[in-house]
């Protein structure tokens, strides 16, 4: 098979909205992957580029192939970084796919207008705010995935999830599924009454982000509104599954893990952020009560107010445990 048009070798990702700027740099790592299988990926964090990854970056590969080098919050970068980086721009290396993700603030807008100026291809991830363009957000989303909603249905839709874009694009995938491919006002306002179902997952990301006022609050307001106790179970269950699975992977980037693991890269990155405050110990005992809590919610064996009560705590408790902890 013919190896595909080179993918181009600057790019200017501009904005603030995470899913979009996610989309943005993992388009072009497939582009990349699909004109060289072997092409390596450095990705780094705002923050996380330094001189070292500069130097790199201004070497040719000892091995040859194609690098994909993406700098995040290119805004926070220092000074020297951003004069080296701009006098990259002046020679930019034939090996080596450079983005820059900048948020569009004034520091270091230089280096975004450099970009520019070098040719740079330019991708706009700004944060979606207008009711107008989440509404349009949604019908582009439905024909991307190759299916189509009404303009009353798109409508219906953001006021039932509301301005979340990763939640508005996971339900519209979810509903094309679902559907066939023609998502209804009819589909939505089912989708609406089974929603509070699906607020059990907002309890396990407050519990697991350690968030105990939070995670009881949405909890007492998930139980009011009739959800059962063993769906709120079967979320935390969820949650901690998946936090376990992107911890045990180890480093690497969030598209890395999302392809090895077969997860949305959305979920990936939720992960990765609570992992900063588990230890193994923590998790395997938080795993423990979730597992206790599910045989008795099912058996009928407690309160079930007191029975959840009692596993949030536990969860938000065993996200501080130190490492070495017994039970």
């Amino acid at each position: 098979m013919p190896p595909t048009s080179a993918p181009p070798r600057l790019v200017l990702v501009s904005g603030d909205e995470e899913l979009l700027v996610s989309r943005a740099v993992r388009d072009v790592v497939h582009a990349a992957r699909r004109h060289d299988p072997q092409a390596e990926v450095v990705d780094r964090a705002p923050g996380e580029f330094t001189e070292s990854d500069m130097v790199d970056l201004a070497s040719v590969s000892m091995f040859g192939g194609l690098r994909v080098v993406v700098v995040r919050g290119a805004q926070e970068l220092t000074d020297d970084l951003r004069e080296a980086l701009l006098a990259y721009l002046a020679r930019p290396l034939d090996d080596i796919v450079l983005v820059v993700v900048h948020s569009g603030v004034v520091r270091n807008r230089k280096l975004a207008e450099a970009m520019r100026t070098a040719g740079a291809t330019v991708v706009t991830a700004a944060r979606i705010t207008r009711p107008r363009d989440r509404y349009d957000f949604v019908s582009a989303e439905a024909r991307r995935l190759g299916g189509q909603i009404s303009a009353g249905a798109a409508k219906a839709l953001v006021d039932a999830v509301g301005s979340d874009l990763r939640e508005l694009a996971m339900v519209c995938e979810q509903m094309i599924a679902d559907s066939g491919g023609t998502i209804s006002e009819a589909l939505v306002a089912g989708y609406r009454r089974g929603r509070a179902e699906a607020t059990g997952f907002a309890v396990a990301d407050a519990a697991i982000a350690g968030d105990l006022p939070e995670a009881l609050t949405v909890l007492r307001q998930t139980l009011a509104g009739g959800v059962p106790p063993v769906l709120v179970v079967s979320a935390m269950t969820t949650g901690l599954r998946d936090l376990a699975r992107v911890t045990a992977a180890g480093g690497g980037s969030t598209w890395e893990l999302a392809r090895s693991l077969g997860m949305p890269d959305w979920k990936v990155e939720r992960s990765q952020r609570a992992a900063r405050g588990w230890s193994d110990e923590g998790l395997a005992y938080a795993m423990r009560a979730v597992s206790a809590a599910d045989t008795a919610v099912k058996g009928g064996a407690v309160d079930p107010v007191y029975g959840l009560e009692r596993l949030v705590i536990q969860i938000v408790s065993a996200r501080g445990r130190p490492a070495g902890a017994r039970r």
